[in-house]
């Protein structure tokens, strides 16, 4: 059906895309553009100076290059200077100009293509992290039916609604309110909210929130909290303050930015001012000075520190994992900490059926038969549960009938099918009444049931049994009576407790299980994938306020999916989101998205960012011999232009080289099976 959607689209909607991202997706940014167009007049002055075409015309190509690339980083870092600031963007742009005076007028473009693409990528994520946020307030629901004392109903903006009102919930409509049920009864789904993989049943006097989306019965909610201080609400103020108060993390290289550039200017005008005012040739004085500038600009330390992390992230994405930035890139190469999230990341996110226990009974034998015969009859049992399921909405009759359609039963039709909101279905399949709900309403004693009382304790029993190892149970009655109890569980994705083992050996830490799920379920999880810290039944500004615990001793990185997460996720030292069941603010607040949702990839990126940080201080060394060695040269010998330019190059070509090593597939491979031995980041 899907597909069939998407191919009857029509073509005008499809031919109008790129138009939108023109006039209000990333292209509608300034950044870009001019970014696109520096890029553009680099590339076609270099194809007119590999052509050998006239010197007048690359060069004119190459300086509107200069022009639309770099004014804006030229204007930030003369404003910058006027607060007494001397940043990187001004010397950079003052590098490229000297380029251009002394004919490396390439080398210059290259710098300010650099810088503007750079200035660019940093506007479209800002752009799309504005957007989600905006894009999230979509979860709430813009109106409400209000329900006065006399019973007349009202729809309302939800943003109207105050604490006391009274609201009417319809099968299917999202709640408008954070409230409690007065009254009716239902199956909410919140994993927005909680991350919860299943329905949660609601009844008088349970908690709902806003956004969350009813099931099929209806509930009258008293309104305990406004529209400005619901969850839903309290997640977009908590993205937005974690993207605002976030520390901008710099690359290693720029730590040290604001001193060296002072001092590299300091030094360019006191060689070119002293041996001019000691009577020395203008263009001498000049030429040294130049020559100092192209020997001690950063050129060399800017291509020392890029390459290996844009490598890397190359190299990544083709194995699955996205990284967003190279700063993104050495965030992943600090962490000593990992937080997951339980449903959808640990787990795949859905219920699949676990167990289905045969409930004795005495008036038929073949319940109490050979073992032969016990595979027969839960085939039986089975296919009455998923044929009286086959007209349910709720997660768990899925599951219930994808396990029939797995095992290749053949369900009969059933007939006087009805669900019971909150409770369960019933319905007649080949003459026999079949009920499949709630453990405590089907064996609640007041109700119209056959179980005897002996019945109806091993009921419990072996709901207890199953609910104690962290399933969701529901009771199946045949004719009234109990015949068995099926145990549903999200099931663990197969890489989680490898990803979970290499991580604790690569980071020297066990990681932490942090999950709005219930305590019985996460511990479940996480005795199967080797975590002892659990930290269940939390909120969104929970899992924040647990990641703040964990960051007062460790750089954390969470690993999570869905819109519950999106504000921990902001708040940690690097967030990695899974990409195919993400929400889009999970997806876009994240650093890092894994698109293949395998686990595994999840300590290969991390090694690799260690090993891209290695090749960063080995660069610079590298880098800094050269510039130490050249400057020293030019400052106490005569240093021909054309032998320093020809280092300056040199040095240039050496670490990028260097850098480039981690495209190969084997850097990969060998981040992915090095062994799982902690390690410092640095």
């Amino acid at each position: 059906m899907i597909t069939d959607l998407r191919t009857a689209a029509p073509p005008p909607a499809a031919k109008s895309r790129p138009s939108a991202w023109w006039r209000s997706g990333a292209g509608s940014l300034m950044e870009v553009r001019w970014a696109i167009a520096a890029t553009a007049l680099f590339a076609a002055g270099g194809a007119a100076q590999l052509a050998s075409g006239p010197p007048w015309l690359w060069w004119t190509l190459y300086l509107a290059c200069y022009a639309a690339g770099g004014w804006e980083p030229g204007l930030a870092g003369l404003k910058a200077l006027r607060g007494r600031t001397l940043d990187v963007d001004l010397l950079m742009v003052a590098a490229a100009i000297g380029a251009a005076a002394i004919g490396q007028v390439f080398d210059g473009a290259l710098l300010i293509v650099i810088f503007a693409t750079s200035g660019a990528l940093e506007a479209v994520a800002t752009k799309r992290t504005e957007d989600s946020v905006r894009g999230l307030l979509d979860l709430a629901a813009d109106q409400a039916t209000r329900v006065d004392d006399s019973g007349t109903e009202e729809v309302v903006a939800a943003a109207d609604l105050r604490v006391g009102d009274v609201i009417l919930v319809r099968p299917g409509e999202r709640i408008g309110a954070d409230g409690q049920v007065i009254a009716g009864a239902s199956d909410v789904d919140q994993a927005s909210i909680t991350g919860e993989s299943l329905p949660v049943d609601k009844q008088t006097g349970d908690e709902v929130f806003a956004g969350t989306v009813n099931g099929t019965g209806v509930l009258r909610v008293h309104v305990t909290r406004p529209a400005s201080e619901t969850v839903i609400a309290r997640i977009v103020a908590m993205v937005e303050q974690a993207s605002a108060t976030k520390a901008r993390t710099q690359l290693f290289i720029e730590k040290v930015e604001q001193r060296y550039s002072v001092a590299m200017v300091a030094a360019t005008i006191a060689l070119f001012v002293i041996p001019l005012a000691l009577g020395q040739d203008l263009q001498d004085s000049l030429l040294r000075a130049m020559t100092f500038m192209i020997v001690a600009s950063p050129c060399a330390v800017v291509l020392a520190t890029m390459p290996p992390l844009l490598a890397a992230i190359a190299t990544a994405g083709r194995h699955g994992v996205l990284v967003k930035s190279a700063v993104v890139m050495e965030h992943l190469a600090d962490v000593t900490q990992v937080a997951f999230d339980k449903t959808g990341t640990l787990t795949e996110g859905r219920p699949h059926l676990a167990h289905l226990r045969i409930l004795p009974d005495p008036a038929d034998d073949s319940r109490n038969g050979p073992e032969d015969q016990a595979g027969t009859q839960a085939d039986r049992l089975l296919t009455l549960a998923a044929a009286a399921e086959q007209g349910s909405e709720h997660p768990l009759g899925r599951a219930i009938v994808a396990a029939a359609h797995h095992q290749g039963l053949l369900l009969p039709a059933a007939t006087a099918f009805a669900a019971l909101p909150g409770r369960g279905v019933r319905a007649h399949v080949d003459g026999h009444l079949v009920e499949i709900g709630s453990p405590a309403h089907l064996l609640d004693p007041t109700a119209s049931h056959e179980a005897s009382s002996h019945e109806a304790a091993s009921a419990r029993a072996v709901v207890a049994e199953l609910e104690g190892d962290g399933h969701s149970t529901v009771l199946m009655l045949l004719d009234g009576r109990p015949a068995a109890v099926l145990g549903l569980a999200d099931r663990l994705r197969g890489d989680a407790a490898q990803a979970v083992t290499h991580l604790a050996g690569l980071t020297g830490t066990t990681p932490v299980l942090l999950t709005g799920d219930n305590p019985r379920a996460a511990a479940r999880v996480a005795g199967q994938v080797g975590i002892t810290d659990v930290r269940a039944g939390l909120l969104p500004e929970d899992k924040v306020n647990a990641v703040r615990e964990l960051q007062q001793h460790a750089q954390v990185a969470l690993v999570g999916d869905g819109v519950n997460d999106a504000p921990a996720l902001a708040t940690a030292h690097a967030g990695i989101a899974m990409g195919r069941a993400g929400a889009d603010l999970t997806l876009d607040t994240a650093d890092a998205v894994i698109t293949r949702d395998e686990l595994s990839t999840v300590p290969a990126v991390l090694a690799l960012a260690r090993r891209a940080r290695r090749l960063v201080v080995a660069n610079l060394v590298i880098a800094g011999t050269f510039i130490a060695v050249l400057v020293a040269w030019d400052l106490l010998g005569d240093l021909p232009l054309p032998l320093g330019v020809a280092g300056h190059e040199g040095s240039t070509v050496i670490v990028g080289l260097n850098g480039l090593r981690l495209l190969r597939d084997a850097a990969w491979r060998r981040a992915a099976t090095s062994p799982p031995t902690a390690s410092t980041p640095r």
